[in-house]
């Protein structure tokens, strides 16, 4: 299964690919002005990401991303609450943009290098990389997982991650977050490794788990924003926006106030 996984990237890449390329000269995206005289922002997030964007019990969007959105809505147009949010999954994020169906998109994204073709990033506003808990609280740190089975998403990234820094560990593909807690919690498997601001949102749900110390595979999460010349005032505003609360420490205070590690 696992010997498929750069095959299937590089499928899955194409077919992206392909399917971006057939609208990516139907472009729409507003310009800072534009969006000014509109009056809102309008921002793709995710709802099931806790806690980088979630819905509360209350129904209501939260979380660092949401946080994020609120003081950029702040900064461009002087009100937080002057946000329109768009709920996408992953398959959508991208398109959405390119479209221009969305003003900007804060939704977990990795900014990696293909994507950087389609659209453009902001600088990151939170480091994420891969991770590992357990609800054995004998396993208090990697090395306590030699030999152990250890769950993973099936075609993630997290594979190569794991494998490349614990190449005896016995990985165990899954496909969804659900199957790796029930294998968890009937003691099929050991641990579960992903991305470490998944994780956080796990424990937070299941405080039974712990995540081990360590941080592999560290990459960037970055707002989305649309490629071309009428955007570059959007652009550059939201990233010398970023870079502000970079610097001021705000990002920082979010990040703590989330638990994200």
């Amino acid at each position: 299964m696992f010997n498929s996984l750069k095959i299937y990237r590089l499928f899955l890449t194409f077919i992206i690919s392909f399917r971006l390329g057939l609208n990516y000269n139907i472009v729409h995206s507003a310009s800072l002005e534009q969006i000014r005289e509109r009056g809102k922002l309008i921002v793709a997030v995710k709802d099931n990401t806790r806690p980088l964007s979630f819905l509360n019990r209350r129904n209501q969007l939260e979380g660092l991303e949401i946080d994020l959105a609120k003081q950029l809505a702040e900064d461009i147009l002087g009100n937080a609450d002057s946000i329109i949010f768009k709920i996408v999954d992953n398959q959508e994020r991208l398109q959405k943009v390119i479209d221009g169906e969305v003003d900007i998109v804060i939704a977990r994204m990795t900014i990696n290098s293909f994507r950087s073709r389609l659209i453009n990033f902001s600088p990151y506003y939170y480091l994420d990389s891969t991770g590992i808990i357990t609800n054995n609280h004998q396993i208090k740190n990697s090395s306590d997982l030699f030999n152990l089975k250890v769950a993973v998403i099936n075609y993630s990234d997290t594979i190569s991650s794991i494998r490349s820094s614990f190449p005896k560990i016995n990985l165990i593909g899954v496909n969804s977050y659900k199957e790796a807690l029930n294998l968890m919690e009937n003691g099929e498997v050991d641990a579960f490794a992903s991305d470490n601001s998944i994780l956080a949102g796990w424990i937070k749900e299941y405080p039974q788990y712990h995540r081990l110390s360590l941080k592999l595979s560290t990459k960037g999460l970055g707002v989305a924003m649309p490629k071309g010349l009428k955007s570059s005032d959007l652009r550059n505003f939201i990233n010398q926006s970023i870079y502000r609360l970079k610097i001021s420490g705000w990002l920082n205070q979010r990040i703590k106030y989330w638990d994200l590690p």
